[in-house]
């Protein structure tokens, strides 16, 4: 499996302020379903979401499809000190990237893409289903061989690229035609700007220092 990309660490409030509308979100997590597809992929990244800036409401929203719920909306702030009402950040590295083609005047586009598919599910049958094509994938079977076309169910990366595929933003898929966070993570368009430290990473430091 690959190795983390050598970044800098920052924290949420140093990059607010730097952070646009159509920047994506990688995630490495440590759940059953993200070793899957860490394993599956051979990478690091286990999920993807992007950026919508609600200047007016002075939010920084990530959308984003996860397993047990389906396609959301949440504060980017959330991801880093209270992921999923948890009290701590998310538990994992997050990376904040930019698509070189994604562009400003686009957004409006990109946005109504976005929120058409808020809401849109996969409960535990579609974990199955998705879990079953990328054991598929893994054992090489041709992608004449599965169904690869995602119906009205997404993971995060049909989600994200379906959303991008809305204002002509193109991530290649891998030859059995999934696309995966990996995907996004090494296309020759998509720059890695920075790790975003959690609440977690921040108190693990706090504790190394004082006890150092």
């Amino acid at each position: 499996m690959e190795a983390y990309p050598e970044l800098t660490l920052k924290h949420y409030k140093e990059l607010r302020h730097h952070i646009r509308s159509g920047d994506i979100l990688l995630c490495s997590g440590h759940s059953t379903f993200s070793t899957l597809i860490q394993k599956a992929t051979g990478s690091v990244w286990s999920h993807v979401g992007f950026i919508l800036r609600l200047d007016a409401i002075d939010r920084i929203m990530v959308l984003e499809s996860v397993e047990s719920i389906g396609v959301r909306a949440i504060p980017l702030s959330n991801y880093v000190r209270d992921y999923n009402a948890t009290g701590v950040g998310y538990p994992g590295r997050i990376l904040l990237a930019r698509h070189r083609d994604v562009k400003q005047e686009n957004i409006t586009k990109l946005s109504r893409q976005a929120v058409d598919f808020l809401g849109y599910p996969y409960g535990k049958e579609e974990i199955i289903r998705i879990a079953a094509r990328i054991g598929l994938h893994s054992l090489g079977f041709s992608n004449q061989e599965m169904n690869v076309t995602p119906q009205r169910e997404f993971i995060c990366s049909e989600y994200a690229d379906a959303c991008f595929q809305s204002i002509g933003v193109h991530i290649d898929h891998n030859p059995l035609g999934f696309v995966t966070p990996a995907d996004f993570a090494r296309h020759e368009k998509v720059d890695l700007i920075c790790y975003i430290e959690s609440e977690i990473e921040h108190a693990a430091g706090e504790r190394i220092a004082e006890s150092a």
